[in-house]
């Protein structure tokens, strides 16, 4: 049997928390396989009241088409959705500087979560973590197996279609040296698949780093979830399409992990 260590002992008795992802596009609740073929997942708004009636213990929103032109719609979707629960809110997608930040705090959000900016500018993560607080500073890192890598996890950014030549777990180390509160690995091999959170990629990162970890991108059923805390280091538990397609509940989740021995909140 694998022993654990005391890192690990800490991370199961941390309170692990359950995150539904909105990811949004035209205004509406998308979901598709590695950010494709898209299908409609329903109003940004019911979904949210939903998740908040269901017991989550915090949410995400992700402009999955951040362009320039939609940037006022979204804070209207902020507004619209931080209007409806009480739990944290994340936004995330087409963040480029503290001007967009301020903005989304302003609409209702709770915490930003950057990803291209960062890479892009890594001075922007220390600026907003001093400016704001690092903990409402996520960064999101997005990574696909690249065996030339130390790793073998490569960075990527533009939704997962450009590679930077990076090392993913790295870049999440120089990110919490910055400031970054949470790290939001999400692997782009698993992404909307339903086979399971990416728990390699998962568990390099959590090891590297000392700020909570999200475990994102394929989760499908119950053991995913209870997978991600006991054999990835994961504190918090981020997932969507079987969430929105009602295919598990968050009770149910949590019920499970908490037969896991997991904590959570009930």
């Amino acid at each position: 049997m694998d022993t654990i260590s005391e890192k690990d002992k800490e991370k199961m008795m941390t309170v692990v928390k359950i995150m539904p992802c909105l990811d949004m596009k035209d205004g509406r609740v998308v979901k598709g396989i590695h950010f494709t073929g898209l299908k409609d997942a329903g109003d940004p708004v019911e979904n949210a009241a939903f998740y908040q009636r269901e017991g989550a213990d915090e949410l995400a929103m992700l402009d999955i088409a951040a362009t320039l032109e939609n940037r006022k719609t979204r804070l209207e979707w902020v507004k619209n959705v931080s209007g409806v629960i009480k739990m944290p809110l994340t936004v995330g997608g087409g963040i480029s500087g503290p001007a967009d930040m301020e903005l989304l705090f302003a609409a209702g959000a709770d915490r930003i979560s950057m990803n291209s900016a960062a890479v892009k500018r890594p001075a922007l993560i220390r600026e907003a973590a001093k400016r704001f607080g690092s903990e409402r500073i996520t960064v999101a890192v997005d990574a696909r197996r690249n065996g030339a890598l130390p790793s073998g996890f490569e960075l990527v950014v533009s939704g997962g279609t450009k590679p930077v030549g990076k090392d993913a777990v790295e870049w999440a180390k120089q990110c919490e040296e910055s400031g970054a509160g949470v790290i939001l690995p999400t692997s782009m091999d698993g992404d909307g698949t339903r086979a399971g959170y990416d728990l390699e990629f998962t568990k390099a990162i959590s090891d590297a780093v000392k700020v909570p970890v999200v475990a994102s991108g394929g989760a499908g059923k119950l053991q995913d979830f209870a997978d991600a805390v006991l054999k990835g280091g994961a504190s918090i538990l981020l997932a969507a399409s079987v969430f929105h397609y009602r295919l598990l509940s968050i009770r149910q989740v949590k019920e499970h992990l908490r037969n896991q021995g997991i904590a959570v909140l009930l």
